[in-house]
């Protein structure tokens, strides 16, 4: 664990990118919560979004910053120490398709290009998916369980048009190939699929989501988490590399009917076949590293989220 110190020094001052979403949001808050100063990137809101955020307006300052557009990129990140960049789709392009991989691609290349360039920062967090993980042809045939080691296999996505696992993979590995080519100190966070009041049966991370299951690599974590994970990864000095983070795996039959129910609540019920309900289907995913970087954070908020999904 960083020194309780670390988010009071001169060197607290973070940018967040894209602070439109949720994660980006809620990050924030969070970070505001635990003394840093902080620049919030954003595609389409203004700053009624962060209203209440903080009662010191001095710590919290809006930039409109576009991804695609290198200079706003810039003034976004100048003067800070850290960065935490979350991919938030275009208005004009919601869908995952074909398409989106080039979008997220060029969106990764132009923010770690901009941090290679801003002297002060320090550390960059990245957040990326359990899709740039997951998808590989040998995956049944493995002998040990799928970590933050593997990489999803382009080509097989593409032939199951897995569009959103692509994105994250090509996405994550330009940007770890700047991020070595430059010399920034990146960390990335591999999130499973999250769980919040606005996650849908149109959410893209869940096409597969039936050979997720059976695979046994279905993982989930909530947004209290998620959070958690970022700023613990940024603070301590010992991170580095890929972290797998999930907080749930769904692997057994009342798991799965209870996310469909959440995901299509119109749908009527399906009978509960007690045999399927007692099968637990075994875990071929390990988040291991990250388990272990996390047993010393300790969150400054109390109660600060309140649970907006079901519990497990």
């Amino acid at each position: 664990m960083a020194p309780a110190s670390f988010h009071q020094s001169s060197k607290n001052t973070v940018c967040v990118m894209d602070a439109s979403g949720k994660l980006g949001s809620s990050l924030v808050q969070q970070l505001l919560r635990r003394g840093y100063t902080v620049h919030a990137a954003v595609q389409y809101h203004g700053e009624t979004q962060f209203s209440g955020f903080c009662s010191e307006s001095n710590k919290l300052k809006i930039f409109h910053s576009d991804p695609f557009d290198y200079h706003s990129i810039i003034d976004a990140l100048r003067g800070c120490s850290g960065v935490f960049y979350t991919f938030e789709p275009p208005q004009d392009q919601l869908n995952y398709d074909e398409s989106m991989a080039d979008v997220e691609v060029r969106a990764a290349h132009n923010v770690l290009e901009a941090c290679a360039q801003t002297e002060t920062i320090d550390k960059v967090v990245f957040t990326s998916s359990a899709t740039a993980v997951i998808w590989r042809e040998d995956r049944n045939s493995m002998d040990f369980d799928l970590d933050e080691r593997h990489w999803s296999d382009v080509n097989l996505c593409r032939k199951f048009k897995l569009w959103h696992a692509i994105s994250k993979t090509l996405a994550e590995k330009t940007a770890w190939a700047l991020a070595m080519d430059r010399g920034v100190n990146m960390v990335s966070i591999n999130a499973g699929l999250l769980m919040d009041s606005d996650l849908s049966i149109k959410n893209p991370y869940l096409n597969g989501a039936a050979e997720m299951y059976e695979d046994g690599v279905f993982v989930t974590v909530d947004l209290n988490f998620l959070v958690d994970a970022h700023i613990c990864v940024y603070e301590d000095v010992s991170s580095y590399g890929r972290y797998l983070c999930f907080n749930h795996i769904i692997n057994c039959h009342d798991d799965a009917v209870k996310l469909a129910r959440q995901l299509t609540p119109s749908t009527p019920s399906l009978p509960q076949n007690s045999d399927q309900g007692m099968k637990i289907i075994q875990q071929r995913i390990s988040n291991k590293k990250f388990n272990k970087l996390m047993v010393d954070f300790e969150p400054s908020r109390v109660d600060f989220f309140q649970s907006e999904t079901q519990s497990y």
